[in-house]
């Protein structure tokens, strides 16, 4: 806990000096708490880095023969762009085909999060979750598909609002089967050129 409370205090305190260098009064009264809050804040928004997505699904992975599409789609996500520190947001789609073994729905949602709740790139956060549920439940075959609107590009540089990435990996059948993957992409309602 003082460990904790030690790590906020310093990020607070870099924080009055970004408000200092960018010309404000970090004593007036609309600032005076503001370090304190945005510390808290980039603490919850980068915890993934003090998660274990394999762990998470471990701690609900069940042995069932099971051998069908698994598909958790529309699974909210909030990150924070790696190059400006901005938020992007989306959707993740995510599928497996059990070999053995599958884990809590829930489970799925929970390793999104803790990849999504780091310093990311949309392209590596898609690879991260699809590698996780392949190298811990060993599946047939993993799909991840992410939507996100990136506010680096809506609020700044291009300035383009309706603009949306969509990112893909795929492993074992969903990568060699296209009747699998064409099956997986149907149920999440994305067509991918």
């Amino acid at each position: 806990m003082a460990l904790e409370k030690e790590y906020n205090d310093e990020l607070a305190y870099h924080y009055r000096e970004v408000l200092r260098l960018l010309g404000e009064d970090p004593e007036r009264e609309g600032l005076l708490k503001t370090p304190q809050r945005v510390a808290k804040s980039m603490e919850f928004l980068t915890k993934g880095y003090h998660e274990d997505g394999g762990a998470i699904l471990k701690s609900a992975m069940f042995k069932e023969e099971y051998r069908q599409m698994v598909v958790v789609k529309d699974i909210e996500l909030y990150s924070m762009c790696e190059h400006h520190m901005l938020p992007f947001y989306g959707k993740a789609h995510v599928a497996y085909i059990p070999n053995g073994y599958i884990t809590g729905l829930s489970k799925i949602a929970r390793v999104v999060e803790t990849f999504a709740r780091r310093l990311q790139v949309q392209e590596r956060l898609t690879v991260q979750i699809r590698d996780c549920i392949q190298e811990t439940l060993n599946p047939l075959g993993v799909a991840v598909v992410i939507e996100a609107s990136h506010m680096c590009m809506q609020i700044r540089g291009v300035q383009k609002q309706n603009s949306v990435t969509t990112t893909s990996a795929f492993t074992g059948a969903f990568l060699s089967d296209s009747r699998t993957r064409n099956e997986f992409l149907t149920l999440i309602g994305v067509n991918l050129h």
